[in-house]
């Protein structure tokens, strides 16, 4: 026993390698992988040996000690911490001192600006002939932070981001308030045409080309993605996220509002009302689904239907037989609904972003019309949502995994009842009637998800073990 190694549950360590004298750790045996704090991460390199480069503020209530770090990046991988989320890091290896012993270990890099410690010593990383003692502190003497006083300080501040605008109209209002909002703000905004990039796949050194050039890492994506290009929109995004940037709505999240069908099912799950919806595959089942939705009047709807378009209200049970027939006999995939009278051919949309609804409007369609797109002749006017209204927005937005979203909601005689969740909301017309400068709102929210430096919160008790990795991979 007398050449065991001990260590306690926490321990002081140095990274030689990455040039951090002293980190304060965590030894945890519940945990698999080793975890670091970094942020603004970013590779580089040949794709054969890519590198990846990192900022690090190793004291948790001083982020103006900064340090830039680099190292060779061994695996991406995916982890799920003690709370369920999952994530995709950058996997190193690199040589850590801990008291006299000094031994390669493989980390995964991550923001763990929140956590009490910098980092997180896994069971993978101890050696066979090392022993955790959890009633002892620190059993391999103590170093000091007293260790960066010579290192420079710097004031953390929000840094200019590169931001790619995923649209395939860059010249429409939204896309122009984007870059002019992110270039006041002291951002670059770039559109970038989805049809015209293409994807080089593999494991460690991802990328996106553009018209044949290969593009440097951006920090932020907002997806704009058409109708048209969903599927292909959806792998680009995918491999931006790939290289590290973050994504404002995600693509699985994308992907679940595009799917009528499936979105109406995620938010009948979620227990948000909504107007009944029917859909079959069978030809037999016309007069089902007219029943299912309460007979006529109803709402045939193409799942790939946008701004109104193959949206067909039929007032009687004979007109809604023969929409049916017709859509059935196009091949085409079809919901029915019912008819919402008492909300007067009007809708509310609310803006939401990062759980909050930040403008509002009334949506009211033209004279003789059901339908109350703006793109259909509908007009914007300014509305007061009530708590309840608000309430359903967030909980859709937040149902379907969206940051951004447009929520349609009709106001129903029973409540307010979604329509539509929007995973790309047009600006302008949410703009000019609310008055509220929601561009620069979508652009606070992204500043705060990226390279964002805070002093870590209060923790409450340790749980057993901070982070785990997937079965699949260990």
């Amino acid at each position: 026993m007398s050449d065991t190694f001990v260590l306690g549950w926490e321990e002081w360590a140095a990274f030689p390698d990455l040039g951090l004298p002293a980190i304060k750790a965590k030894v945890d045996t519940g945990a698999r992988t080793s975890a670091l704090h970094a942020v603004a991460i970013e590779p580089f390199g040949p794709a054969n040996n890519p590198q990846v480069r990192f900022l690090m503020h190793p004291i948790p209530d001083q982020p103006d000690v900064e340090v830039t770090c680099a190292a060779r990046a061994v695996d991406r991988r995916e982890v799920i911490s003690s709370n369920g989320e999952a994530e995709l890091r950058w996997v190193i290896q690199t040589h850590l001192k801990i008291g006299e012993r000094s031994w390669p270990i493989e980390l995964t890099l991550t923001n763990r600006e929140t956590m009490m410690y910098r980092m997180l010593l896994g069971r993978v990383a101890i050696q066979p002939d090392m022993v955790v003692n959890p009633t002892v502190s620190c059993a391999q003497g103590e170093l000091s932070y007293d260790l960066y006083r010579d290192f420079p300080r710097r004031k953390p501040v929000k840094r200019p981001l590169r931001i790619a605008i995923l649209t395939r109209e860059p010249n429409n209002y939204s896309s122009r308030r984007l870059v002019e909002a992110a270039m006041e703000r002291g951002h670059i905004a770039e559109p970038i045409n989805t049809a015209r990039c293409t994807m080089a796949i593999n494991a460690l050194s991802p990328a996106i080309f553009y018209d044949g050039r290969k593009l440097d890492r951006y920090d932020a994506v907002i997806p704009r993605i058409g109708a048209s290009m969903t599927n292909y929109g959806l792998a680009v995004l995918r491999q931006f996220e790939l290289t590290g940037a973050y994504c404002l709505n995600a693509p699985d999240a994308i992907g679940a509002s595009r799917d009528k069908l499936y979105a109406h099912q995620v938010l009948a799950r979620a227990g948000i009302g909504m107007p009944t919806t029917a859909f079959a595959h069978s030809p037999k089942d016309t007069k089902n689904l007219i029943d299912h939705v309460g007979g006529s009047p109803l709402v045939v709807k193409l799942l790939e239907s946008t701004q109104g378009r193959g949206v067909v209200l039929a007032e009687t049970k004979k007109a809604a037989e023969s929409v049916i027939d017709a859509f059935r006999g196009l091949d085409a995939n079809f919901i029915v609904q019912e008819f919402v009278k008492e909300a007067g051919g009007a809708d509310i949309r609310c803006f939401v972003v990062g759980g909050k609804v930040v403008a509002a409007m009334k949506r009211q369609g033209a004279e003789g019309e059901f339908r109350s797109n703006l793109h259909r002749g509908g007009q914007g006017l300014k509305v007061r949502i009530t708590k309840e209204e608000r309430a359903a927005a967030v909980k859709a937005a937040k149902a379907l995994g969206l940051s951004v979203a447009g929520v349609d909601l009709l106001r129903a005689d029973s409540g307010p009842k979604i329509l539509e969740v929007n995973s790309s909301p047009g600006l302008e017309g949410i703009e000019s009637t609310s008055g509220k400068d929601v561009t620069s709102m979508i652009l606070e929210y992204i500043e705060n998800h990226v390279h964002v430096v805070r002093k870590p919160k209060p923790r409450r008790k340790p749980v057993v073990s901070e982070e785990i990795l997937r079965p699949s991979v260990e």
